[in-house]
């Protein structure tokens, strides 16, 4: 065990994490030069594409410290035989993926924190760095692309010596790109990161931190040994669910699986046993032995929260039934993710999904099509809130469908957020203003080093989730940097916002908004909603309403043929009566029919600017 390294990679999003997975996979030869590509360890052709990562990577690399190595060349006898075990964790950086990192650092002692050298510490940087510390993991902090014309070495280095406290000659310099300095942090890494406690004569205990479907060999899961020794054939437990299975394949993650005999304390390695059900595995539990099973399990991590909910349709009603199958699948894949069934009068039969965020929720739409080949509609994303009803009740709520009568309603609480964004001073006017017109509260500003500042803000949920991302890195130029938690309920003045087509409510595009926006929300909602309706052979009538008052409205006209073209000249009456009939026409057209909503129109309601 002594041999044993576990460790993660954590940064902000593009300061070169799979870049130096990638250059520490070259040095320790665990990538064979044929199979070298960029970006090795994101599997998914969406990573890849998006150059972003957005599932955790497990991988064992072999490596000889060069302590070792120089002993060796030199003829002296080496102090220690044979090389260090290294299991790495590649984790993503965006913040809707930080469930991802908060589960690979539960697996490790150790990570290496980069900071990119040409933009310094920036929001998901020091989020990320509170996790680690919280799981009292050793920190190697790490500057990267040293190599860049525009980098900053020693400004970057005083703003990390201010954040971890550590020592100047402690923060190693690379470039990943080149693979200058990548073997100094794996010395760094057998050097400074303790390894793995436990005993492996003791009773099996292992924490399961990731599992993958696969259509051949069912359901494999990811587990770390953290007491006891794992072997082939054995019959194993899972605690949380209570259900025994044989091990039937155990080994270790290389590029690809790696079958073992046995895998004893410390280690990272995965098991199939044949499991079919998704329900049956979930992230957190323990693996134990049947015979000689385990006092208790381990301390799992939290379970993930969803922060934004949205409705997810199969575009044909007889596809419900793969859609869940399908939901239930990438849940294997992707442990955030939660889904309940719902149904909508517009719509059908579908789920109420819970994301960590917009990119998440994009990116689950994205994979279903392309890995299940499911066309779904999504719709309005919205937060959930807590209403309080008259008799001293509480319901929770997800959906605007499922809310209480308003004479039933006591008051609305919605959930805040404390957001903190990175900036330089040259943008602070722009984010200031966006940030208070989302009913944002300054909580505190100040300057972290040169002209760089961190300003602290109160915010409501509900006004981050749909576009003041993309509207920060806008008008910041992509300066600005943002993460944000949690920070409780307050009472707010939320009213449900319903769209009626020709009187008919579409459930889908109702929203809760803030009363002060409703109106101006309402009318820009009935001006898009005219501009994407296909025009139909009778009027439709566009509404927005807030309860039975109508606070805005838009028609699309009919299309129309002209039945007065047969008439030149001739009396007027024959005109009249014509038009008569094709308005009785239309009338009856009007009764009979229905308005289809296209998908991009429930996207558009997004994209309301």
């Amino acid at each position: 065990m002594d041999k044993i390294r576990n460790f993660c990679i954590i940064a902000h999003i593009d300061h070169g994490k799979s870049t130096l997975a990638d250059r520490m996979l070259e040095i320790t030869g665990t990538v064979d030069v044929r199979q070298m590509e960029n970006q090795v360890l994101d599997d998914m052709d969406l990573e890849k594409e998006r150059g972003i990562t957005i599932k955790s990577h497990a991988i064992q690399m072999s490596y000889q410290p060069s302590a070792i190595r120089n002993q060796s060349s030199e003829g002296s006898k080496p102090n220690a035989d044979g090389p260090y075990t290294l299991n790495l964790i590649d984790t993503p950086g965006h913040v809707d993926f930080s469930y991802e990192v908060s589960r690979s650092i539960a697996a490790c002692e150790g990570a290496v924190l980069v900071v990119d050298a040409t933009q310094g510490v920036q929001a998901q940087t020091i989020s990320n760095l509170y996790m680690a510390i919280e799981h009292d993991l050793e920190i190697i902090p790490v500057l990267n692309k040293c190599d860049m014309d525009n980098a900053m070495p020693e400004r970057v280095e005083d703003e990390i010596i201010d954040l971890l406290g550590c020592k100047r000659e402690e923060i190693l310099r690379c470039s990943a790109k080149t693979g200058e300095g990548v073997r100094e942090i794996l010395d760094a890494i057998v050097e400074r990161i303790p390894a793995p406690k436990g005993d492996p004569k003791a009773p099996l205990q292992c924490l399961v931190f990731d599992s993958v479907f696969n259509s051949f060999r069912g359901i494999i899961a990811y587990f770390k040994v953290v007491n006891g020794t794992m072997r082939t054939g054995e019959k194993v437990r899972f605690v949380n669910t209570g259900k025994e299975y044989d091990a039937d394949e155990i080994g270790i993650l290389k590029l690809d699986m790696s079958p073992r005999n046995e895998i004893s304390a410390g280690n990272v390695g995965y098991i199939i046993s044949g499991i079919k059900t998704s329900t049956e595995v979930k992230v957190g539990d323990t693996i134990t032995h049947v015979a000689r099973p385990c006092d208790k399990a381990i301390d799992g991590f939290e379970e993930a929260k969803p922060m934004v909910f949205a409705g997810v349709y199969p575009i044909e009603t007889e596809d419900y039934e793969d859609l869940r199958a399908s939901l239930e699948k990438l849940q294997l894949n992707d442990a955030s993710l939660t889904f309940q069934p719902e149904s909508s009068m517009a719509l059908g039969f579908g789920f109420r999904c819970g994301f960590l965020g917009l990119l998440h929720m994009e990116i689950v739409q994205e994979r279903l099509d392309r890995e299940f080949d499911m066309d779904v509609i999504t719709t309005v994303p919205n937060v959930s809130y807590n209403v309080y009803t008259k008799d001293g009740g509480m319901v929770e709520v997800h959906n605007p469908a499922g809310m209480p009568d308003l004479t039933e309603i006591d008051r609305i609480e919605e959930p805040y957020i404390r957001a903190s964004v990175i900036t330089t001073a040259d943008y602070i006017g722009p984010i200031m203003t966006l940030c208070l017109g989302k009913r944002g509260e300054l909580v505190k500003q100040e300057y972290i080093s040169g002209n760089r500042m961190e300003l602290l803000f109160d915010m409501p949920l509900g006004e981050i989730v749909i576009d003041f991302y993309d509207k920060l890195k806008s008008i910041s130029k992509g300066y600005a940097s943002f993460d944000w938690h949690m920070n409780g309920f307050r009472p707010s003045n939320l009213v449900k916002l319903d769209i009626l087509l020709n009187g008919e409510q579409v459930d889908a595009l109702s929203t809760l908004t803030h009363r002060d926006n409703a109106v101006d929300f309402g009318r820009r909602m009935c001006e898009k909603l005219k501009e994407l309706l296909p025009r139909q052979q009778f009027d439709i009538a566009i509404q927005a309403a807030i309860g039975a008052k109508i606070i805005a409205r838009e028609t699309v006209k009919q299309v129309r043929k002209d039945v007065l073209a047969k008439c030149y000249g001739g009396d007027v009456s024959r005109k009249r009566k014509l038009l008569e009939k094709q308005k009785r026409g239309k009338k009856r057209m009007k009764q009979i029919g229905n308005v289809e909503v296209p998908q991009k129109a429930f996207l558009a309601v997004l994209k309301l600017d």
